[in-house]
């Protein structure tokens, strides 16, 4: 293959790969089913989803250990036997003990790693709008769970939630093993071994401020996409906008994380980051202000754009800040602040929800982290 070839390649593996483990953000449609069949809170089920964040930035983080000594190919198929069997795990759960396990611990370390290795892959082929290739790699997830979260709803409905989770796990396997094709066809090595570039040291100021601009937005970013149903039927929507709802945030911060990518191509990175994190405040304070299920469904949509534009803003910003051949190293560290995002505000919020029945206090504090974040974004160096 020539590299224009071999970098289309790259791109098809990772959209192939990452959009079926994007159902991930479209965790809210299961919140009510399975709080149903277990008997669960929305504090736990909160938690699930924290925990499912975690294991995947653990397994986001062994990556690059992982890709510098197995193939592509054999990552990618190993990586979903696993996540099915999480899936698989969960659908026949009888206690929220299993659910957790199977979801919580299972599914997300092979998500995780296939994460970072089709990021990896596709910069070191990519040869130019760095930007955009990096805001499209990491949109997949938000648009897996929007071409997710109707077809998700529709078979709850239709078949349940256990045929349900156990379907996934089923795609989830022939989407790894088809890209594990894509990969090893393709010969794409992860790593430009002519390269004199050295990779570890210290990261430094400017990784810092990444990460409290990413940090901050995703805090609130993962609390609409971990719950946004749930908080569109908190204002009075019906379950079919708060599907909609789910559907449309997912797809806004998909094309946001694009948008972030192209920007950071263009713009300088301080600009796009307080840009974003304003975005947010808006939609923060009209969810505030005009609390209606319609007002609530766009003002969360505004929220997830901002969140969307950061994070391809961050993986556009550590193709320009770093060398090619460090970027899943960075990449894996910059993702744990995304972790630590999903343990903080989203469970916080179930847990505000649980005690008080709105998630009025939850949305106030999360307009006070995008004004934060907007503070810091300012700081963000130009591109080396």
């Amino acid at each position: 293959m020539n590299p224009g070839q071999r970098n289309a390649a790259a791109l098809v593996a990772a959209t192939v790969v990452n959009l079926p483990f994007g159902t991930l953000y479209a965790f809210s449609v299961f919140l009510k089913p399975m709080e149903a069949l277990l008997g669960a809170a929305r504090a736990e089920m909160s938690f699930v989803f924290g925990l499912a964040t975690v294991t995947l930035t653990m397994g986001m983080n062994f990556a690059p250990q992982l890709y510098r000594r197995l193939s592509p190919a054999a990552l990618a198929f190993a990586c979903g036997l696993s996540s099915a069997a999480g899936l698989w795990l969960s659908a026949s759960a009888s206690s929220f003990v299993q659910f957790a396990l199977g979801y919580g611990v299972l599914f997300g370390p092979g998500a995780g790693v296939l994460f970072i290795v089709s990021q990896q892959a596709v910069n070191q082929t990519v040869a130019k709008s760095r930007g955009l290739a990096n805001g499209y790699v990491v949109s997949l997830y938000p648009l897996g769970a929007m071409l997710g979260a109707p077809v998700l709803g529709w078979s709850i409905q239709v078949f349940g939630v256990r045929p349900t989770l156990a379907g996934l796990g089923v795609v989830v396997l022939a989407a790894c093993a088809i890209a594990a094709a894509i990969l090893r066809t393709a010969e794409i090595r992860m790593l430009d071994a002519s390269s004199t570039e050295v990779g570890g040291g210290r990261l430094g100021r400017t990784f810092y401020l990444l990460v409290a601009v990413f940090f901050l937005a995703a805090a609130a970013g993962l609390t609409v996409l971990s719950q946004a149903a749930a908080i569109v039927q908190a204002y009075g929507g019906v379950a079919a906008l708060a599907v909609g709802a789910t559907t449309f945030i997912a797809g806004a911060v998909g094309a946001a994380r694009i948008a972030g990518g192209w920007l950071v191509d263009h713009f300088a990175a301080a600009r796009v980051g307080v840009g974003a994190h304003v975005c947010s405040l808006v939609g923060a304070m009209m969810l505030s202000l005009i609390p209606t299920p319609v007002i609530a469904a766009f003002a969360l949509g505004l929220i997830g754009v901002g969140y969307g534009i950061v994070s391809g803003l961050a993986a556009g910003a550590i193709a320009q800040y770093w060398h090619k051949n460090q970027f899943g190293l960075i990449a894996s560290r910059l993702y744990i602040a995304w972790c630590a995002a999903a343990i903080s505000l989203p469970v916080l919020a179930g847990a505000l929800f649980d005690r008080t029945g709105s998630y009025a206090s939850a949305v106030w504090i999360a307009a006070g982290i995008n004004v934060l974040g907007a503070l810091i974004a300012r700081r963000l160096p130009v591109r080396k």
